[in-house]
């Protein structure tokens, strides 16, 4: 008979628990960096003819994984690739600081499997430690592979910054893990529960709201940029034939966009909130004025606007729906328990927790892609936050006193 789900783990010893941490950790990084390496492995075998070092194509691959997690790397372009890729000034030495946030989201993601495994087992703490020390050794290692005086990713911020997102992940797998196996309360939850009922009340509230709003938004600027793609599919393949690569380089390049998807929804959502973003010192992609300077031969952003758009302004609505469906939906639950100047301070925390979200989102999205006027691309995190903030809070206001009166005119109704 076989066991039950769950039981193999539940069974293992310090000894097994610590190899099996250790292969899930190494195995988040393989899938990472094998991402952008089995398509830089064909480009070398089939268009390169094994002509070219393969550890030039490992170094990319790496650079390629630990840039999406944040990791700072001083470039020097060679004249070729610089002309290629539209960049200016060739040879002079700059930094690259933007994350391709897609390698970040799936470190998440099978951080968050990684956790739950380990969170099976009787020895959860040796295997989230293990697990955690692991992923830090082989970062460090991967990034030591990686130095070269074209690309020089940094040592300290490879080995922590993944390992960082990684713990993310892994918290996450194994907390809510946790909360399913048992339903005893933790020390947090504890916490909360001494806290006044109304305090808690407003808090939880504003905490789910701002939540929601932010992820609303989210979700409609993916949409929008799903859309702003697809409409401009031609622009797009003319950009590609623009670069005169091969199937697999196009492939490698296709690639490469993917992981910038969360980046370009992020600057989607920033559009929407107003403050818009930047691809460029001096330049400017926002609802009601687009003004744009060399850009980068990268075919995604021909989906950029070429100019400000006729009913940009639309854009703007999305916040203020968004937070006043929030405060529409939250409203009569919330009226059961909190008075209407309590409701005011919700409102308020919606728009903090969603500004917070927004702005953070913003932060990790921001940096430079280049040299020259490259140094500036992304949005301004408080911008984007200050002005999330303040449109999520007044409109979950109104949601929130709209849905009051409504439930006040239904109760006179029934009265008379």
């Amino acid at each position: 008979m076989a066991p039950p789900p769950g039981s193999v783990a539940k069974v293992m010893n310090r000894q097994l628990t610590a190899l099996f941490a250790a292969l899930e950790a190494i195995l988040v990084i393989a899938i990472g960096v094998a991402i952008p390496l089995v398509p830089l492995t064909l480009l070398w075998g089939i268009q390169y003819g094994l002509a070219i070092d393969w550890a030039v194509f490992w170094r990319v691959a790496v650079d390629t994984w630990l840039l999406g997690h944040g990791v700072d790397i001083a470039m020097t372009l060679d004249p070729v690739t610089a002309a290629q890729l539209g960049l200016p000034t060739a040879g002079a030495p700059f930094t690259l600081t933007i994350a391709l946030l897609g390698f970040a989201l799936l470190t998440v993601l099978l951080g968050v499997r990684a956790g739950r495994r380990v969170a099976e087992t009787r020895f959860r703490i040796l295997g989230e430690l293990v697990s955690l020390t692991t992923f830090a050794l082989v970062s460090f290692t991967v990034t030591f592979t990686a130095q070269h005086p074209d690309a020089t990713p940094s040592l300290v911020q490879g080995t922590l910054l993944p390992t960082l997102v990684f713990a993310v992940g892994l918290a996450i797998g194994v907390r809510r893990t946790r909360n399913l196996q048992d339903n005893r309360g933790s020390s947090i939850r504890d916490w909360i529960n001494d806290w006044p009922t109304t305090v808690r009340d407003v808090v939880m509230t504003a905490l789910r709201g701002g939540a929601a709003a932010a992820a609303t938004v989210f979700t409609l600027a993916a949409v929008l940029t799903a859309a702003a793609i697809l409409m401009s599919y031609a622009r797009i393949i003319t950009l590609y034939e623009s670069l005169h690569t091969e199937v697999l380089g196009g492939v490698t390049i296709t690639l490469a966009q993917l992981a910038l998807l969360p980046n370009l929804v992020i600057y989607t959502a920033s559009w929407l909130v107003g403050p818009g973003f930047a691809l460029g010192t001096g330049s400017t992609v926002s609802p009601l004025a687009t003004q744009l300077g060399p850009v980068p031969a990268i075919p995604v952003l021909g989906a950029l606007p070429p100019e400000a758009l006729a009913f940009g302004f639309v854009g703007l609505l999305v916040p203020a729906v968004a937070g006043f469906l929030v405060g529409a939906i939250l409203g009569p639950g919330a009226r059961r328990k909190l008075e209407a100047r309590e409701l005011a301070f919700v409102a308020i925390g919606i728009g903090l927790v969603g500004g917070v979200i927004l702005g953070l989102l913003a932060w990790a999205s921001t940096g430079a892609a280049g040299p020259g006027r490259l140094q500036d691309v992304g949005p301004n995190p408080f911008a984007v936050g200050g002005w999330a903030a303040l449109e999520l809070g007044l409109a979950a206001m109104a949601g929130l006193f709209a849905s009051l009166k409504r439930s006040s005119a239904k109760v006179d109704v029934l009265q008379g």
